[in-house]
């Protein structure tokens, strides 16, 4: 089975780790995600991943009912490597070397984000899971996603989501909505899609870089989609 892309950048949102509860990590769920990184790295595919903090702390959210917008972002950097530190556990006890690393300092827990090493441990076969978003307030962990994928030369951004693609409207809220198995950057942009942000959006098409937002809940998906089959939609100029 030969394997469509090099190097890959997966995007995680936090909800991906919480499984069917309404908070924080299912320790169930984190070890079925690690098993299918664990199968794309057994292909010999490099892989980053970027993470996201959502089951345990949203900074807009926080925002909103008041406080200090670039305080409420740190706190959800902050939570991106809790949640970053739980999914290496996961990626170790399914036998892959991993290491996080973040955009804010934090030497007792975790490496500090320098570009050659980060693809330097690529290159020797491990997973770096990037965590912080950033490093800076007011940006998405979508938006680090982008910024990580161009930073590491990464092939294509994989974006792990609970629906099958990109849908005309919330395929959740109408049914009738259709699926796009590919669509053009500023389609996504035009028709406000809620793929990802508009700046990571923005950044992916100024790279040329492709996005395939994919369901991650179906077992095997991940492993389809860097094979290069027909799953999910896939997002180009």
């Amino acid at each position: 089975m030969s394997a469509r892309y090099g190097r890959v950048l997966l995007k995680l949102s936090g909800e991906a780790l919480m499984g069917e509860q309404q908070f924080g990590i299912d320790p169930a769920v984190t070890a079925q995600i690690a098993k299918e990184i664990a199968e794309i790295q057994s292909l010999g595919i490099q892989t980053a991943i970027v993470i996201g903090g959502g089951n345990l702390f949203r900074g807009l959210a926080a925002s909103a009912k008041g406080m200090d917008r670039a305080t409420a972002d740190y706190m959800g950097m902050l939570a991106t490597v809790i949640n970053g530190l739980a999914l290496q556990d996961a990626l170790e006890h399914a036998g892959v070397a991993t290491r996080v690393v973040t955009a804010i300092e934090m030497r007792a827990v975790a490496e500090p984000f320098i570009r050659r090493r980060a693809i330097r441990h690529m290159e020797k076969g491990r997973v770096v899971v990037f965590a912080a978003g950033t490093g800076n307030p007011y940006f998405t962990t979508d938006t680090a996603a982008a910024l990580r994928a161009m930073e590491m030369k990464a092939d294509v951004i994989l974006k792990g989501t609970k629906v099958d693609g990109i849908y005309t409207a919330d395929p959740m809220i109408h049914p009738t909505a259709t699926k796009f198995d590919s669509i053009s950057y500023i389609k996504v942009l035009e028709q406000g899609l809620k793929v990802m942000d508009a700046t990571a959006i923005s950044l992916c098409m100024d790279n040329k870089l492709p996005i395939v937002v994919f369901n991650l809940r179906t077992a095997g998906n991940l492993r389809r989609v860097v094979t290069g089959e027909a799953v999910g939609t896939t997002v180009t100029a």
